[in-house]
């Protein structure tokens, strides 16, 4: 039978359990009084607020008119400077290997620096977007248009979140990128890792279960299907057997590019531009330009007498 006594007994020994170092000391993050934490929430009103800003009319609840934009757009700037300049603060913070020895002052200052960084780029984050939005309309005979486009493709959301934490990665901001990025992977089912270089005119048909590892790079007017993975074939381990961090591992994908649905390319090959690549097809080995690369089509005659099956 259960009783009071009993409960307060388990609930005890679970706090001594789960307050003992050795069993929280892989999985707990000190920081100092003040510090700032990231915030998922926060973040989610940061990619809200991109979106906004790069689509203007599209995202948030404000009507847009052609005499109030330059308004509309400021007003969310300066909040999106404010925002952004805590959550790398504490992107600073949380990655700080010397806590102590930190001037918060000073990196405050550098944090809000690194948000102006960004906020300077973004101009040109929504011109690649433009041609990531004109790639998926014209390679899509079922949307109907742009603004279709915008609202409801999953990619361009994956895409429009990997664009946005490329560029923070860039800027030496740490943490941050990948949790913008994981959050787009959350929403869309598509895998993007902020450090993977993806050029213009960029699309993902469909899109789940697209993953694109951190050392890809891919170039201009390239389409993958669903379910495609650019991935890495093997990891370098180093004396003590871990992997090694940081080595390009995942393919060059170059111009021009079409990977058809659940094809997975592994490891750090390259893929010549104007190729190719058929559906459920594994390539581990570097294609020149202008390859196609299908399944093998069997002929009725290998099925003859059960043959093949």
């Amino acid at each position: 039978m259960y009783s009071e006594k009993n409960f307060e007994h388990k609930m005890s020994r679970a706090v001594e359990q789960l307050a003992d170092p050795k069993s929280y000391s892989m999985v707990c993050h000190e920081h100092r009084m003040g510090e700032p934490l990231p915030s998922i929430e926060q973040l989610g009103k940061i990619v809200g607020l991109i979106r906004e800003i790069l689509f203007p009319g599209y995202f948030g609840n404000t009507s847009l008119r052609a005499n109030t934009i330059k308004h509309y757009v400021g007003v969310n700037i300066d909040e999106l400077f404010e925002l952004l300049s805590e959550q790398i603060l504490a992107g600073l913070c949380f990655t700080c290997a010397n806590p102590e020895e930190v001037d918060m002052q000073e990196r405050s200052k550098f944090a809000q620096g690194l948000a102006s960084d960004f906020i300077a780029s973004l101009p040109e984050i929504r011109r690649l977007l433009i041609t990531d939005v004109e790639a998926a309309y014209l390679g899509d005979p079922a949307a109907n248009n742009r603004s279709e486009v915008i609202y409801c493709y999953p990619a361009i959301r994956a895409i429009s979140n990997h664009r946005v934490g490329h560029q923070l990665l860039n800027l030496g901001v740490p943490l941050i990128p990948r949790i913008i990025s994981e959050m787009g992977h959350s929403e869309t089912g598509i895998d993007i890792h902020p450090g993977a270089q993806i050029g213009e005119s960029f699309t993902i048909d469909h899109g789940t279960g697209v993953v694109i590892g951190s050392t890809t790079i891919i170039g201009k007017n390239v389409k993958l299907y669903q379910g495609v993975t650019l991935g890495a074939k093997s990891f370098p381990l180093d004396e003590s057997g871990n992997p090694i961090k940081g080595i390009p591992r995942h393919p060059i994908v170059e111009d021009n590019v079409i990977i058809y649905a659940q094809a997975t390319i592994l490891g750090r090959i390259r893929i010549g531009a104007n190729s190719v690549i058929g559906g459920n097809v594994w390539v581990t080995n570097s294609l020149p330009p202008n390859s196609k690369l299908v399944q093998f089509k069997a002929k009725e005659s290998d099925y003859s007498d059960g043959a093949g099956i």
